[in-house]
């Protein structure tokens, strides 16, 4: 299963063709033997990585059957390299994510709308942290 396969949107406006595009999803094997995710392609960038955190390379990604793998904003997850055009909030592109068993999985990812908070704790339901703690 595939969820929450999204591009981020930058709080300062859309990707921009040449940029590097972080793009987050979650895995979770069904089967009966792991998986792993060799990579992934698309047409709106030169190349896809798998990066750590940190951004440096790291390569394919186990997939243990019945574990949620969370590739993520402070985690290792994929990044679209070079754009070849303008991505911005609700639009939409291919990517091809390639599994060692499961094949090449086709789907369509969403660019997320930003949202913009000034100062978060004026948001209802947040509160200033205390003072010392």
């Amino acid at each position: 299963m595939i969820r929450y396969a999204h591009i981020a949107e930058p709080p300062d406006g859309p990707w921009e063709p040449g940029d590097d595009t972080p793009f987050y999803l979650w895995l979770f094997n069904q089967g009966e033997d792991t998986d792993r995710l060799l990579g992934a392609e698309t047409t709106v960038a030169r190349s896809v990585d798998i990066v750590r955190a940190d951004g440096t390379v790291r390569g394919p990604v186990d997939v243990p059957t019945r574990e949620l793998i969370e590739l993520e904003k402070g985690r290792t997850h994929l990044l679209l390299r070079n754009l070849s055009r303008q991505i911005r909030g609700g639009d939409y592109v291919w990517v091809t994510l390639r599994f060692e068993r499961a094949g090449e999985v086709a789907l369509q990812v969403h660019s997320q709308v930003p949202t913009y908070v000034e100062d978060a704790t004026d948001a209802p339901g947040l509160t200033s942290p205390s003072p010392g703690g």
